[in-house]
């Protein structure tokens, strides 16, 4: 994110903050080759965020992202959320993450958590039923 954000509107996670216990972060390889890797945090009982969508450049356009997505939605209904919300970035470079969420049942929502109204970001939400999708 330090090429593609402006520094007031950085909201990634730093090594430190994905090891605590409320974040959970998973990876996806290819044989030895990391493909992608993303991470929630809880943010309260019925509330999760997803904090991290990254695929490799050389896995773009490939399924991987649209993969841990699912995975990502599916982990937390069965961990008892009720609503997965994110930040994504208003630039034409964040165009395609902000397709994919859509494309997977995000909408546009306000400001969450302690976010606030920001022209370089965008927030999205899916509303999680109780049942588990098969993905």
């Amino acid at each position: 994110m330090q090429a593609t954000s402006p520094p007031e509107s950085k909201h990634a996670l730093d090594l430190d903050s994905l090891k605590v216990p409320e974040v959970k972060f998973w990876t996806i390889w290819d044989g030895e080759t990391l493909a992608g890797c993303a991470a929630y945090k809880e943010l309260d009982e019925d509330h999760a965020e997803i904090k991290s969508m990254r695929t490799a450049s050389d896995y773009r356009g490939k399924g991987v992202a649209s993969k841990l997505l699912n995975f990502l939605i599916k982990d937390a209904q069965s961990s008892g959320y009720k609503r997965l919300s994110l930040e994504t970035g208003s630039m034409d470079y964040f165009k395609p993450a902000r397709e994919l969420y859509s494309k997977h049942g995000f909408h546009f929502c306000q400001p969450f958590a302690d976010y606030e109204k920001d022209p370089n970001s965008q927030f999205m939400a899916l509303e999680l039923s109780s049942e588990v999708v098969a993905c």
